[in-house]
């Protein structure tokens, strides 16, 4: 019978070489220091009328963007997917959102339209 020698050389995954434990570290920080800024605009610039609640409402959301941006990309590995899948799910989800924003505006003209009838 022939031997088969398992060994790891030739199968690293060169695609995820760049997720190492300080990049996890990098990432980890960048999302604990956009969780500090969203808890001092809630609890300190909206409060204290540094920032409007409209605006701070705006801010808050690109923030909360940008924290789902890094914990896809880089916890959940699509970083390091292929192009193709990385658009794939990119175009889908911008299609979600788009068709929620226009059904949530819909919604907001129906409500109107009903009330004043």
């Amino acid at each position: 019978m022939s031997e088969h020698a398992h060994t790891t050389e030739g199968h690293e995954h060169g695609e995820h070489a760049g997720m190492n434990k300080a990049k996890i570290w990098k990432v980890a920080g960048i999302l604990s220091l956009i969780t500090a800024i969203e808890f001092m605009i809630a609890l300190w610039a909206i409060p204290g009328g540094h920032m409007s609640q409209h605006v701070g409402n705006y801010v808050y959301i690109a923030l909360t963007l940008v924290k789902a941006f890094y914990i896809v990309a880089y916890f959940m590995h699509l970083k390091f997917e292929k192009l193709g899948l990385q658009l794939a799910l990119t175009v889908s989800f911008i299609f979600i959102i788009y068709f929620i924003v226009l059904m949530l505006i819909e919604g907001g003209f129906l409500n109107l339209h009903m009330m004043s009838h």
